[in-house]
């Protein structure tokens, strides 16, 4: 059975969450997709200066305005969402992101490898990588620099799931063309949603490098976003291609992993 599924890209201005959540619903309601997912802390935008502020910006998961208003977008438009946002919970401050539905919340995923001064501003997620029974597929979630770990997705994908939702604020010039060896490794598919535009505040500041993708489980670039346009676009695939393991009448990706060989292995930091 076929679904749409694509991505939210746009430039979300720091701190203004009301504008932030009225242009995201703005661009989603102009969408007919199953599945969308908009960037990493798409309500906020990126470039914290300080825990206080980190902390005043956060929301709880699912109480907070973010989470209930991609609910309300969801049932709306009859259609699954997966976006970014800073949690608070009992003190602590994760870069999180929910997936709710037309029938309202279903679950969240807190960011398990932070970036650059997210480990100033955020606590590392603590609760793993999950997977989700959507009922057309099953969906797993990361968060942005979570990509540069090959253990992400293959975790994600050892789970069963089909699609990977992948929230970002991309600055680094890499993770596009990589996310076709992530896909081809697992065989795959990956929403990228990645944010545009320039962040400066205090000393830090960034430019985010857009060109949001769907990426197919045979590593090809189903769709590629502008590197600054804000668009919300779509493609038609078909979720089962992603359960499928084979490379040939020999080869299985998953039946051909040897564990016992490098177990140990990717349990272990190295040390200089």
């Amino acid at each position: 059975m076929g679904m749409k599924v694509g991505f939210v890209q746009f430039e979300p201005l720091f701190g203004e969450v009301d504008r932030n959540l009225e242009r995201a619903g703005d661009l989603i309601m102009g969408s007919d997709a199953d599945l969308l997912v908009l960037p990493e802390l798409f309500n906020t935008g990126y470039v914290f200066t300080s825990k206080e502020e980190t902390i005043s910006l956060s929301e709880q998961i699912p109480e907070g305005r973010t989470t209930q208003r991609l609910c309300e977008l969801a049932r709306e438009k009859e259609t699954f969402i997966v976006g970014g946002l800073a949690e608070k919970d009992n003190g602590r401050t994760f870069n999180s992101a929910v997936l709710v539905s037309p029938g309202g919340y279903i679950g969240r995923y807190r960011k398990t490898h932070l970036f650059f001064e997210e480990k100033v501003w955020f606590d590392p997620g603590d609760e793993g990588f999950k997977v989700y029974d959507i009922g057309t597929c099953t969906v797993g979630i990361m968060i942005c620099f979570d990509w540069f770990f090959p253990e992400s997705m293959r975790a994600l994908s050892l789970m069963g799931a089909d699609i990977i939702c992948h929230p970002a604020n991309l600055v680094l010039p890499f993770c596009q063309e990589s996310m076709k060896t992530r896909c081809l490794e697992n065989h795959v598919f990956a929403i990228t949603a990645n944010r545009t535009g320039t962040e400066a505040r205090g000393d830090t500041a960034l430019l985010f490098t857009g060109m949001s993708q769907v990426t197919g489980p045979d590593g090809s670039v189903l769709f590629r976003g502008g590197g600054d346009s804000e668009e919300v676009r779509t493609v038609e695939i078909d979720p089962k291609a992603a359960r499928d393991k084979n490379v040939n009448t020999y080869n299985n990706l998953f039946a051909d992993r040897r564990p016992g060989f490098y177990g140990d292995l990717v349990g272990k930091n190295t040390k200089e």
